[in-house]
């Protein structure tokens, strides 16, 4: 392409045009921020030096002198929920939803803001109504976890059983694992009542929901023990084995249990050495040592345990080893073993503790739901120190 001399004429044209567009933009900006009130930029700069109380009564100075600054009234809203002000955040919030000038969209976010200022105020009921009105919003997702997590805090499992099924037809992800559990746990309140029928329903739509539902397998069995079926219990827990194995520890003393009730305990104990040689686990080996004890004596019980501490070294299986030596000695000797026992049992007991994998909190017991931060099935049936996790 040759150049051509009118070029030249060009490029001041350009320039020009871009000074003009740039002194209407600040002369703009100047406008607006001439017409913001005082106020507004004391608030800022109380913000900026981590003022908040400052900072919220200059904004609401703002808010008196010009209504219409919308984003000002959410902003002060949510400052408001977050130090604890809830009155103030709901009569925030319930403004702007009865204003007739604001669109849909923004009635719609401020009555999800309210819906989170009731929960946090403890007024289940109308946060409940505010966040069914929610349905065919761009909020629904949200209100649908809120709802699931209040009805779990009340314990009303059927209507947590529906918002789930919602959140999966919204959503395409299943929520089936968790919907298992609160059909447990309405089996487990129709077992307070007496109705193991109602119970059994329950706990088969728990494992359609969720197939690996180990609970509901072990609460089948349990039932077919109570009425009398120990044969029935027994192959209702082995399905734990295809389910997940690592938590057949839980079921060991009661498939014992069963067997001795068929009157062949032998065979019971035959099925947890097998479990215990596929699946090690500490758990397991302690209710296999307590049988072994009982039925073949102290000399066997010795050599489970030390055979399984040669396959997986660990403080707790010493712990166990020396106890299995314990019952063999006398005098001076079985002193020594206790003071060294002594001492491993108190490094031990910070390590021999279910761990929540969600929040961290220990326990000596095994959960379902965590206590501390509510979580589902975040407990593995293993101790800290299989696990790997330091104290």
């Amino acid at each position: 392409m040759d150049f051509e001399p009118w070029m030249l004429l060009v490029f001041p044209l350009f320039f020009g045009m871009g000074w003009l567009a740039a002194r209407i933009d600040i002369k703009e900006l100047l406008t607006e921020s001439s017409a913001l009130p005082r106020s507004y930029f004391e608030g800022l700069n109380f913000l900026l030096n981590e003022q908040q109380d400052q900072a919220i009564e200059a904004f609401i100075e703002v808010v008196k002198v010009d209504p219409q600054t919308i984003e000002l009234h959410f902003a002060l809203g949510s400052l408001f929920r977050r130090r604890g002000e809830v009155d103030r955040a709901i009569r925030m919030h319930l403004n702007l939803v009865e204003r007739a000038d604001l669109d849909e969209e923004r009635k719609q976010q401020a009555l999800f803001e309210l819906a989170q200022d009731y929960l946090k105020a403890g007024i289940l009921d109308r946060a409940e109504d505010a966040l069914h009105r929610l349905r065919g919003t761009p909020y629904e997702k949200q209100s649908y976890e809120f709802l699931l997590e209040l009805y779990q805090k009340e314990k009303d499992w059927l209507k947590a059983i529906d918002i789930s099924q919602r959140l999966t037809a919204l959503t395409g992800e299943s929520p089936g694992r968790f919907a298992a559990f609160f059909f447990c746990e309405l089996a487990a309140a129709e077992l307070a009542n007496k109705q193991e029928e109602a119970a059994v329903v329950h706990l088969e739509q728990a494992l359609s929901a969720d197939a690996k539902n180990v609970r509901a397998s072990m609460m089948l069995g349990d039932i077919e023990l109570a009425a009398g079926k120990p044969a029935d219990a027994i192959e209702r827990w082995k399905k734990i084995e295809q389910q997940d194995a690592q938590y057949l520890p839980l079921v060991a003393e009661r498939v014992l249990l069963a067997h001795r009730q068929l009157g062949g305990e032998e065979a019971g104990v035959n099925l947890l050495r097998g479990w215990l040689q596929q699946y090690p686990s500490l758990d397991l080996m302690n209710v296999l040592f307590d049988a072994v004890v009982a039925r073949e004596g102290a000399e066997a019980a010795y050599q489970l345990v030390r055979d399984e501490l040669r396959r997986n070294p660990s403080l707790l299986g010493l712990e166990k080893l020396l106890e299995a030596q314990l019952l063999s000695y006398h005098g001076e000797r079985r002193t020594d073993i206790e003071l060294v026992k002594q001492l491993i049992h108190d490094r031990t007991r910070t390590i021999g503790m279910y761990r929540c994998s969600h929040c961290g909190f220990k326990a000596r017991q095994f959960y379902w739901h965590c206590p501390a931060c509510h979580s589902w099935d975040s407990y593995r049936p293993r101790r800290t120190e299989e696990t790997g996790v330091s104290p």
